[in-house]
């Protein structure tokens, strides 16, 4: 038998890939020490605490208006499943964590979607699941932003246009006042 037929077949791990940004962040270095473009591997009894307190959280953010422990994510197996995912948990007493548009007060927790922003003050991180196999490990991958995830994830509204060409609601700002107009006057 050869060495590579006794080798086991390596499992795909989970990552979760973080984008960061924050407007401060080339004066106040606020990520400063974060590993970016790096995988870290975790065990998945671990949870990954964010904060200012370096002793308590594995990724420390330089900035006082950070709680200790701003917010935790945690991996786990759905029940009766064997898709993988995280939660998030809001551990600022003072600040809401909003997760797309949900707000999660003290101690409230939801699942991640698989590709979600993260706001809380003028932070803002970009959460998206890279699924593995792995029940052991679970990694993790940051990347930093030069601008806004918020504008990034801004799309155009897509409007119907209608038959003759003329957007309603241009017609509609030049008047000062509503003014009812006939389809026919298009």
């Amino acid at each position: 038998m050869s060495s590579m037929e006794e080798v086991e077949t390596e499992e795909t791990v989970t990552c979760l890939h973080i984008t960061l940004y924050h407007p401060c962040q080339e004066e106040k270095q606020v990520f400063r020490n974060l590993k970016f473009h790096k995988l870290e591997r975790h065990r998945v009894d671990e949870v990954a605490k964010f904060g200012r307190d370096s002793n308590i959280c594995h990724y420390n953010l330089m900035d006082t208006r950070v709680s200790r422990v701003q917010f935790t994510v945690q991996f786990f197996r759905q029940l009766n499943s064997s898709e993988l995912g995280f939660e998030i948990k809001n551990m600022s007493k003072k600040t809401k964590l909003i997760v797309d548009n949900v707000e999660l007060d003290y101690l409230n927790k939801i699942d991640l979607p698989w590709k979600c922003i993260i706001r809380f003050g003028d932070y803002q991180f970009l959460m998206q699941r890279q699924d593995g196999e792995s029940v052991n490990y679970f990694e993790t991958c940051f990347e930093l932003a030069q601008a806004s995830l918020l504008q990034e994830r801004h799309l155009p509204s897509l409007q119907p246009i209608p038959e003759c060409g003329i957007f309603p609601s241009l017609v509609y700002s030049q008047a000062v006042n509503p003014v009812e107009i006939d389809e026919n006057d298009l």
